[in-house]
């Protein structure tokens, strides 16, 4: 559905996006991970034609940027970060203003705009102006504006920024939803942890450069060199953990205070049964024994070097 190779945009000596490539399914939901200025507006401005690439390519549905961008808008649905809404309008007439601009005319225009609050579940404010809108439920107002004209491809600009927890559910279950009706959706965010609940795959963006995309247990697999393993055994901590420090590729083992033991294995050391078997022959009964989870907050900091840190 979207194909990128190779997309560049440079404003001097400077690069916006370097070489970027990546390629995306019907139906995928791709959480684009990145500090600020990392790269994410500009590739997804240029995906929506708004923006003119310095060298590179990108295909909608296999039309390319340069020769059919009319198409590519007709398939596109863009909802930046933050955008206007007009204060002497009602919610359902902000709708219609953008569906008669979209050329959706006559009865079918009520009806679009209807459907459209049910799916963002705004029906009930159809009536308030649209400046008096919470800014959870002015996000949702934009997401039914970009769903007017039915796009295949969603690319939606940090639309979890600044929503409180409820809100930022909401959105979330939103665009679980869109996935299930086929969209093809691009989401950049820095609510990291929430990116892997509701994307099949994602990529992290560093000054530019895609460091690292594909699925998400493929992405969390490539980040992680040493596997850590929770462990935790009904009886005599204290000697579990000294039997657990003489076993081969193990690096480090602490206890924590709740008795956890947690065991670092030695890098690329991926087969780790030998462990439970000396734990049981040793007379110890196991209540715990898991690999821990890698979440993408820590992928995110681990491949873009702690550059999050360095922004104002």
């Amino acid at each position: 559905m979207i194909e990128i190779h190779d997309l560049t945009k440079r404003y001097g000596d400077t690069y916006a996006i370097k070489g970027i490539e990546l390629q995306l399914d019907r139906g995928d939901l791709f959480g684009f991970i990145g500090p600020n200025g990392a790269g994410k507006t500009t590739t997804m401005r240029i995906i929506a034609t708004l923006l003119n690439p310095s060298w590179g390519e990108a295909y909608v549905d296999g039309h390319s940027i340069y020769t059919h961008p009319k198409e590519i808008r007709r398939l596109v649905g863009y909802m930046p970060d933050f955008f206007g809404v007009y204060d002497d309008m009602k919610v359902i007439e902000y709708l219609e203003f953008f569906a008669a601009a979209y050329r959706i005319r006559g009865p079918k225009r009520r009806e679009v705009c209807d459907e459209m609050l049910q799916i963002v579940d705004l029906d009930f404010k159809r009536e308030a102006y649209a400046n008096t809108l919470s800014r959870g439920q002015t996000q949702r107002l934009g997401l039914a504006r970009v769903l007017l004209h039915d796009p295949q491809v969603l690319l939606l600009d940090e639309p979890l920024s600044g929503l409180d927890p409820r809100a930022r559910v909401q959105m979330r279950n939103l665009l679980k939803r869109l996935r299930e009706m086929g969209k093809t959706i691009i989401v950049s965010s820095h609510i990291l942890p929430e990116l892997a609940d509701i994307c099949n795959k994602v990529g992290i963006i560093d000054r530019g450069v895609m460091e690292l995309h594909g699925d998400v247990a493929e992405v969390m697999r490539r980040v992680r060199r040493h596997i850590l393993l929770n462990i935790k055994v009904g009886g005599d901590t204290q000697q579990a953990t000294e039997l657990l420090a003489k076993q081969s590729h193990v690096t480090e083992v602490k206890v924590d205070g709740r008795n956890v033991i947690h065991v670092t294995l030695a890098e690329g050391i991926t087969e780790y049964s030998h462990l439970a078997t000396a734990l049981v022959q040793g007379g110890h009964r196991l209540t715990m024994f898991c690999e821990d989870e890698l979440n993408l907050e820590a992928a995110f900091m681990a491949l873009t070097r702690g550059m999050s840190n360095q922004n104002p």
